[in-house]
């Protein structure tokens, strides 16, 4: 029957092993980037690069995920994703860490555009597999523990990384190499299924014409990415004109924002059944608003990291409610490909990143570039709250959306 999942038998769909193995999976979209933060300034003087340069270091893979994911998706729709996470896990694991021997600049890049076909595959499946494989109030706190898993993935690996860093930029690169074994596990604890008979052959820029609440959410996934890569990129820097030039020490503020966002995933489901989407969404911008705000004011470390870990709270909010509201925004034949637009869309805008801010922090300082995304973000969610009072005044209040 159309619409249904059908499963031909290896794991059963809610076993904890699936689970568990996509929980870790998940973890290594934040690692692609995070665990290279801490000694993105010592790649920096080591090939001797300014802050955009530098900066591509860590999202070049974005750009080839944003390109390649409308592929991935297609593949997902037409063979499940099983097969598709496995192979992404193995790629992810070799290519990810020939930045231990290398130490040719071009090399390195080299290495990073190969590393993003599987992180891919990697992004794509993970989430079409979470979406599909569990419905309703255990949707929730799957997204909502997806969410913690990502988080404390961005604790965890920075950490490991700024560790790591401490004995030669090139040590950070071997955590890629995680993802072989979880590629094997991806095998042996993920059930064989087979996608639903899409009806209509789906094209992504058809999807987006029909779809404009698809459309909505894959907005505010591009500035939650923009968002993000301002602190992961631009913070260690802010940092270092501060006088913190440990990677260790820099590893922390990340790690903030992580495990603030962390914890709110852990009582996400809690949320979601009082709040509606727009609310928790609305939420979230405020919170980003101020902790850019702290982040642009403060001189002390502490206010800084308090300032990361307010953006965190947001970002632990919006990141499985977008997640969920991209899956639900077509039907379930077509969600690879709507997965698909995600990554296209969440990497697009992380490559792009330190290509449109990278410029300005020359004309400005990353302070003001700060206190210019609070501001934007504050008025952003005074807006918000516009269509709501205007239609309450008219006496024709909608429906609010659940």
């Amino acid at each position: 029957m159309t619409g249904v999942l059908t499963t031909r038998r290896t794991a059963p769909p809610d076993s904890p092993g699936a689970l568990t193995v996509l929980l870790f999976a998940t973890t290594l979209s934040v690692l692609a980037g995070a665990v290279i933060g801490p000694v993105l300034p010592t790649v920096r003087d080591e090939f001797g690069l300014d802050a955009t340069t530098a900066g591509l270091v860590m999202t070049a893979h974005s750009l080839v995920i944003a390109l390649t994911s409308p592929v991935v998706g297609r593949l997902i729709d037409r063979h499940g994703f099983r097969m598709p996470l496995a192979v992404g896990l193995l790629v992810y694991g070799v290519a990810g860490s020939v930045g231990m021997v290398t130490d040719s600049y071009a090399a390195l890049m080299a290495s990073r555009i190969v590393f993003g076909l599987g992180a891919a595959a990697l992004f794509s499946a993970t989430t079409v597999a979470m979406t599909t494989l569990y419905t309703g109030a255990r949707r929730d706190r799957v997204m909502g523990w997806r969410s913690s898993a990502t988080s404390l993935g961005g604790i965890v690996w920075p950490l490991v990384g700024g560790a790591l860093g401490t004995l030669t930029w090139h040590a950070p690169f071997a955590v890629y190499l995680v993802g072989l074994p979880l590629g094997l596990a991806t095998l042996l604890c993920l059930p064989r299924t087979a996608t639903p008979p899409a009806r209509t052959r789906s094209r992504a820029l058809t999807l987006l014409r029909d779809h404009p609440r698809l459309v909505a959410a894959l907005g505010l996934q591009a500035a939650l990415s923009v968002l993000l890569y301002c602190i992961v990129i631009y913070l260690p820097l802010r940092l270092d004109e501060t006088g913190v030039t440990s990677p260790a020490l820099i590893s922390l503020f990340p790690a903030a924002a992580n495990l603030a966002a962390s914890l709110i995933g852990f009582g996400y489901a809690r949320l979601r059944a009082r709040l509606s989407y727009p609310t928790l969404l609305r939420t979230s911008v405020a919170l980003w608003a101020g902790g850019f705000l702290l982040l642009g004011t403060a001189a002390h470390p502490v206010l800084l990291a308090l300032g990361a870990a307010v953006f965190g709270i947001g970002q632990g909010i919006a990141f499985p409610a977008l997640t969920v509201l991209v899956a639900d925004a077509v039907s379930p034949e077509h969600r690879g490909i709507a997965t698909s637009l995600s990554g296209t869309t969440i990497f697009a805008a992380q490559f792009a990143t330190p290509l449109a801010i990278g410029p300005l922090t020359v004309a400005a300082g990353i302070d003001d570039i700060y206190l210019t995304l609070a501001a934007a973000l504050a008025v952003s969610t005074v807006l918000s709250l516009l269509p709501r009072r205007t239609t309450a005044r008219r006496g024709t209040p909608s429906r609010r959306p659940r």
